[in-house]
């Protein structure tokens, strides 16, 4: 399990495969520990936004023939990602960096 911490924000909890992935898409490196910078804040939100951005129209259209009666519910990059860029952006605004593994 890894948390994602900022001193203006809720913590986001997330299984170590997921937020590894949410690192990967941040650019930053995987690992048990590290930092999004002020800085960094604002590319690191563009990128989470255009990996839900990708992941949605992957998946609208794979599903657009299909009436889904069948199938589980997905769990995609949006609803992984959208809590943490809540918190990037509100630190964003606050300034202030977002830590995991602290």
């Amino acid at each position: 399990m890894i948390v994602f911490r900022s001193e203006v924000g809720p913590d986001i909890m997330m299984f170590d495969e997921v937020a590894q992935h949410m690192m990967e898409l941040m650019a930053k490196e995987k690992a048990g520990r590290g930092v999004v910078t002020v800085e960094q804040l604002p590319e690191a939100i563009a990128r989470l936004k255009a990996a839900v951005a990708a992941d949605r129209a992957l998946h609208s259209e794979s599903q657009s023939g299909d009436d889904g009666e069948n199938q589980a519910p997905r769990v995609g990059t949006a609803q992984r990602a959208l809590p943490l860029i809540e918190l990037l952006e509100i630190s964003l605004a606050r300034q202030k960096p977002v830590l995991w593994g602290v």
